[in-house]
This record gives C-alpha cells, sequence and structure tokens, in this order.
C-alpha cells in the first residue's frame, strides 16, 4: 500500500478509549494515529506491543494487530515477533514503571541486541494504574502512598541508561507538543536498529504537573532546548543562551553579552556518541540547574539489526558441512558417570 492511501481515521479502533480526563496519553495515542499513515506501512504489518500500566492500554485502541501482553516483558515479547517475522513493523507501548522496574533487564537487553522495533517509553514519573506509588523515574522527596515521607530513591535517567546500554537511537519528547512528537515518532519508525523515544507525559490525577517546567509557556524557552543536527545548542527568552564546551566540559554561556557567535557554541551531532552523552546528563531540577532538558534525537548509530545477524548466520549455517547424528553419538565426546 503507498503512502496516502491510509488516513488517521483507518488507524482509530472501536474501543472506548478509557484513560482519565485530560491525560497526556489522548494526546499520543493522536499523534501516532496521524504519524502512521505518512509512513506507507500496510496497516497489516504493524504490531503494538505492550506491558502493564495505563500506556498499555494503547493497543486496543489503534486499529491494527497487537497484544496487551504480561507486565515489563513487552520487549521479550516483541522480540520474539520480530524474529518470527521480520519484514513486521513492530512498535513496543511502555512505561516509565513497566519499562525500568520489573522489566528493566528486559529493556536493556533489547537495546544493546538491537532488533528493528521503535519503543515509546511513556515518563510520567509515577505508578498511575496501580494509584499513584512512586516510580523509578519519580524524583526525590516525592510523597505518594508508597512514600509517604518522601522517595529517598535516586531517579533513573531514561536515556543515560539507553545509552550506557548501547543503544542505537535514543530521543525525548513531550505530550504537550504535538508537532515534535510526530516529528520524533517519524524518526523513530525510521531508524533501522531499536529505536527508544522517551515521552514526557503527564498524569492529571496523581502527578499533576511534574513537567511544567518544560510545558509551561513562560518557563519553556530557558528550561528546554530543542536539538537539532549540525544546529548549535541555543536557547533562552531571546535566543541568547547557548552550551559551549571548555574542553570536554559543557557550559551555559549568554554568547550574546560575550561577544561570541553561533560557531563557538556546541554544535549537535547526532551521531557523536560523547555529545550524546553530555546531552543525557542536562537532567538536573530545572530549580537548580541552568542546563536545560533535552528534547529531539540525542544519538542515532547505524549498525547491523539482530535479526539480519541472525538470518546470516543460518544461511551460513546452511551453507557449512553437513552435520552427522551418528558421529556426535559414537564420537569420543562422552563421559561415564561411575
Amino acid at each position: 500500500m503507498m503512502e496516502g492511501t491510509l488516513t488517521a481515521k483507518d488507524f482509530v479502533s472501536d474501543q472506548d478509549v478509557k484513560w482519565c480526563p485530560g491525560c497526556g496519553d489522548y494526546s499520543i495515542l493522536k499523534q501516532m494515529q496521524q504519524t502512521l499513515p505518512e509512513l506507507g506501512y500496510r496497516k497489516e504489518d504493524i504490531v503494538f506491543i505492550s506491558g502493564i500500566g495505563c500506556s498499555s492500554r494503547f493497543p486496543y485502541y489503534m486499529n491494527t494487530y497487537g497484544m496487551h501482553s504480561i507486565h515489563g516483558r513487552a520487549p521479550s515479547v516483541a522480540s520474539g515477533l520480530k524474529i518470527a517475522n521480520p519484514h513486521l513493523h513492530v512498535w513496543v507501548i511502555t512505561g516509565d514503571g513497566d519499562a525500568l522496574s520489573i522489566g528493566g533487564n528486559h529493556l536493556i537487553h533489547t537495546l544493546r541486541r538491537n532488533m528493528d522495533l521503535n519503543i515509546l517509553l511513556f515518563n510520567n514519573e509515577i505508578y498511575g494504574l496501580t494509584k499513584g506509588q512512586y516510580s523509578p523515574t519519580s524524583h526525590q522527596g516525592l510523597k505518594t502512598k508508597s512514600s509517604p515521607l518522601g522517595s529517598i530513591d535516586y531517579p533513573f535517567n531514561p536515556l543515560a541508561l539507553a545509552l550506557g546500554a548501547n543503544a542505537s537511537f535514543i530521543a525525548r519528547s513531550m505530550d504537550r507538543d504535538p508537532k515534535h512528537l510526530r516529528d520524533m515518532m517519524r524518526r523513530t519508525a525510521e531508524h533501522k536498529g531499536t529505536s527508544l523515544l522517551e515521552v514526557y507525559q503527564n498524569c492529571p490525577i496523581f502527578n499533576d504537573g511534574v513537567f511544567e517546567d518544560f510545558t509551561d509557556k513562560k518557563k519553556k524557552n530557558s528550561t528546554t532546548i530543542y536539538v537539532e543536527h549540525q544546529q548549535p545548542l541555543i536557547f533562552g527568552e531571546d535566543s541568547e543562551l547557548g552550551i559551549r564546551l571548555d574542553g570536554l566540559t559543557p557550559e551555559v554561556v549568554n554568547y550574546k553579552k560575550l561577544g561570541l557567535s553561533v560557531n563557538d557554541l556546541m554544535i549537535h551531532d547526532e551521531k557523536d556518541l560523547n555529545k550524546a552523552n553530555l546531552l543525557t546528563r542536562f537532567f538536573d531540577d530545572p530549580a537548580e540547574s541552568s542546563f536545560p532538558r533535552p528534547f529531539g534525537v540525542i544519538y542515532a548509530e547505524e549498525r547491523p539489526t539482530y535479526e539480519d545477524l541472525l538470518v546470516e548466520q543460518i544461511e551460513n549455517a546452511k551453507q557449512a558441512k553437513t552435520a552427522d547424528l551418528n558421529v556426535l553419538l559414537a564420537g569420543s565426546n562422552f563421559w561415564e558417570v561411575k
């Protein structure tokens, strides 16, 4: 099926969408339904696999194939599907609790294997479906039903974790910037390999406004930076601030006051692992740090996918000398148990 023959309505299922009013999941769902027709995939070749949590209802609301799997294991289920049928376009839908707690081991090994999977990590920094316990990404001090005196855990930095797991593609967007979110979904889908897109998603019931520093119109110009390949890192109310490298150390400068040009600033290179590592560390509380939170494609590396290497290995094995079971059974490699 050629691009343009499908519309967003073709991806809307007949199921009633059951999220809380004001939930950021509605925006993510809508942007996905609008993005898929632009990719030109056949609808019957698209599959959504989810784990457990509010985000994991997603497959019900997409008029495609899908599976609501088990807690934390969506990457494993998706991996099996991709190996069995490599031409499918597989999306993994998960949340910060589902992916980074019980599913942490499955996530990091999926990232390092680099199958051609698209992982959407809905991050609202809370357990929403189980009614508001703190999650692996919750801020220290957050008071919840499971941390009534305030969480003392250090929160996970999802993109730094992914990069440490040798991910070949990491990006970040937010539910309240639909155009940017669609662009990031498109880039995620186009990457051949495991791509992880973290989406900041507001939970209006149990963690409302947790990302307000990055979504509020009065704050976001000074707290966010939208990175683009081969473009300088500039932000601020009047685009007067930038990131400059002092050796290997990034620093925030008012480059206009200092009489600097954009050429003196750090240029984003999504293929540069060292620069990507620096950007993932712009993660501190905006109230305590001058560094902005990066949004966009942080890192993108092209390398062979797991399923391509597996197919190649099987084909090479077929060409090798045929094994003889009788030789194996009658050979010298045996043990005598007394």
